[in-house]
């Protein structure tokens, strides 16, 4: 197809303003390479420490060491620790609850839904005019 025969309209830029191959829609973005803190965070709490614990020196993750001396701290009777603690284990548990009750669903249940999902998005693809 020549540029002549390009009929321009919704989603059909002229060709002389869309961008170029290689070029970004957004150059002052966010650079490539660039991590977020969720992947900076994993990679910190993953990484490998040696600590000793009863005069045994043993490597574990930061993670698992925080986790550890919050356990600790709270069996000493910092009520700090043994507060967060709690706060980890209720939102642990309601995680866990909230993963049994999507793998209880009884196959009617799932039979429903899916139907329901699957008028959602006939209806968005086939819009009825009223």
């Amino acid at each position: 197809m020549s540029d002549k025969e390009y009929e321009v309209g919704f989603g059909k830029p002229p060709k002389h303003t869309q961008f170029k191959k290689g070029q970004s829609g957004n150059p002052k973005g966010r650079p490539k390479g660039i991590r977020n803190l969720n992947t900076d965070l994993e990679e910190e709490l993953n990484q490998k420490i040696v600590v000793t614990e009863g005069g045994m020196s043993s490597e574990t993750t930061k993670q698992r060491a925080m986790i550890k001396a919050l356990f600790a701290k709270a069996m000493k009777g910092d009520s700090r620790s043994s507060g967060v603690l709690i706060n980890l284990i209720i939102g642990l548990e309601n995680s866990r609850i909230a993963n049994e009750a999507v793998e209880k669903l009884a196959p009617e249940d799932l039979a429903i839904l899916e139907s329901y999902k699957q008028k959602i998005l006939s209806e968005s693809k086939d819009p009825q005019e009223g």
